[in-house]
């Protein structure tokens, strides 16, 4: 069975209940937002389908009163986090149909009706047009189209046959840039990360995972408007700032906070616009939501490692996770 197909069972199997209104994305940490793009489009293009973005614990503790019969739960982990399982228990006991995203088998794939294997962005050696991201989007494409129409489906699935190449050849083109910003900060306590819109999935992954998580240095993440309306008070000349400047509606929020650092911040001022890592080959009625997938492993693969080597740091140490209980 493909992709199409399954999302064309799913959605016939809940006819005589008035079919799918909502889709429900679950997971934690990176895999959360790694929803962020899936969810991002039905936000912008659906009209009748609600979605929402969720981590697994909150789910579990408060799980949104519509889900139910009428509810698609996708829920990913890559190894089978213990929250994210009870995450998915909670969904299919409320009614929702489950599909699976991960890596490893577990108890996750034994729970959920529907399951899809993905490849880790975090491996060179994967094909990133099969990530969580890309199947979380490619999901949230399809169910749109079975439920509403979506009049841009074939040419994005055209495009996700793009995203491998475009993605290792930004790795390769971007490695000088991000050779410059890890120098640049060998010795940052702290580094800001912006983007909005479509890119702010990506600015979040890069803060709590790469930033925090693998190399243990504080990273407020903010959206490029909110800038405006308290965090732009912190930027002087030793401010370090990563800006994405992404492309779609949102660019100009970008741009905007742009000169703002060009004026007022300093030498550790970076920032990585998305045409500089291809996303200007995506065809422009889907572009926007292709982002996410070339941006977030340029940031993992490229960057955040650069960071570490220059940092000397193991970016798979941990000061807590695997270690202490938090259960």
């Amino acid at each position: 069975m493909n992709y199409q197909e399954m999302v064309r069972e799913i959605n016939d199997s809940k006819q005589e209940i008035g079919g799918i209104k909502q889709i429900v994305w679950i997971a934690a940490g990176g895999s959360h937002g790694g929803f962020y793009p899936a969810h991002y489009f039905l936000d912008q293009e659906a009209t009748t389908i609600r979605s929402k973005n969720i981590t697994s614990n909150e789910f579990v503790k408060a799980p949104p009163a519509f889900v139910g019969e009428n509810t698609v739960a996708v829920i990913c982990s890559m190894r089978g986090t213990a929250e994210t399982i009870e995450a998915a228990k909670v969904a299919k006991n409320l009614g929702a149909t489950t599909i699976a995203l991960y890596v490893d088998e577990s108890e996750l794939t034994e729970i959920c009706s529907y399951k899809i294997a993905y490849e880790s962005l975090a491996i060179d050696e994967s094909d990133f047009s099969k990530t969580n991201s890309a199947y979380g989007l490619l999901l949230a494409m399809l169910l749109m189209d079975e439920v509403e129409g979506y009049p841009h489906m074939q040419t994005a699935l055209a495009e996700f046959a793009k995203v491998d190449a475009v993605y290792k050849q930004a790795a390769y083109d971007i490695r000088p840039r991000a050779i410059k910003w890890g120098l640049q900060n060998r010795e940052s306590k702290s580094i800001h990360v912006m983007g909005s819109g479509p890119t702010f999935g990506a600015a979040y992954i890069f803060s709590i995972c790469n930033v925090m998580e693998m190399l243990q240095i504080d990273s407020p993440t903010v959206n490029s408007c909110d800038f405006f309306h308290g965090p732009f008070e912190v930027i002087n000349e030793e401010t370090s700032v990563f800006l994405i400047i992404g492309q779609g509606r949102s660019r100009s929020n970008d741009e905007r906070a742009a000169r703002f650092l060009q004026e007022f911040g300093g030498r550790k001022v970076f920032t990585l616009d998305a045409l500089e890592v291809g996303i200007g080959q995506f065809d422009d009625q889907v572009s926007e939501y292709f982002n996410h997938l070339i941006l977030a492993p340029i940031l993992n693969n490229v960057f955040m490692r650069e960071l570490a080597y220059q940092i000397k740091k193991d970016y798979n140490t941990r000061t807590y996770m695997w270690k202490a209980a938090y259960e």
